[in-house]
């Protein structure tokens, strides 16, 4: 996860980057009170969105942004607590609880958990566990800001999950953007163990 960014707003980066070339924006609404989100997808964070896709499914809403350069997309990277893209927003707002997929550089194959909803954090951690993966509560990255995308939700609390660089490498044959639909065992393991019941109070 890159220091300090080129861009401090979304408006700044759409004034010099062009969508469909440098950055894609995809989103669907579900039928649940839980959005997904992956705000450092593609090139930015490679894996990201590819897991919050499938983690969402057909039920929980759907969002990422996605770096599509062929080198350099860190250049897009919007920090979490400045991230604010309008369709973004306006997913974030609608949903009761966020659930927000990140990469970070740490080379252990764990995942580190932030976010206000403490309840919800708490139990996905116990079920990745459950499913073997190593998981810890980061003071490095908290996601305990209000302007935090994982908190923008109705509640003001959501989750963040910073999947470490390590650990994403081994849901996909290759990060390479041509090869991250070829996932392994280890995504789909990952998947199952963080897929939500019908309404978060099952949690």
């Amino acid at each position: 996860m890159p220091g300090k960014t080129k861009y401090q707003s979304f408006r700044e980066l759409a004034t010099a980057e062009v969508e469909g070339v440098d950055y894609r924006i995809r989103c669907r609404q579900g039928t649940s009170e839980i959005a997904v989100m992956a705000i450092h997808g593609g090139g930015i964070e490679p894996g990201t969105t590819e897991i919050a896709e499938t983690v969402a499914g057909d039920r929980h809403s759907f969002y990422s942004f996605s770096g599509l350069k062929k080198s350099g997309n860190l250049v897009l990277h919007i920090s979490s607590s400045r991230f604010d893209e309008p369709q973004g927003l306006a997913v974030a707002r609608i949903a009761n609880t966020i659930i927000s997929i990140h990469g970070c550089g740490n080379s252990d194959p764990m995942v580190l958990m932030g976010g206000r909803n403490i309840l919800l954090r708490d139990k996905i951690r116990k079920s990745l566990e459950k499913a073997g993966f190593q998981v810890k509560n980061s003071a490095r990255f908290p996601g305990l800001s209000p302007m935090n995308i994982c908190n923008r939700c109705r509640s003001g609390a959501g989750v963040q999950m910073e999947i470490c660089h390590a650990l994403r490498s081994r849901m996909f044959e290759s990060l390479l953007r041509s090869d991250k639909d070829k996932t392994t065992g280890v995504f789909h393991r990952f998947v199952d163990a963080l897929k939500i019941g019908k309404e978060i109070r099952e949690f």
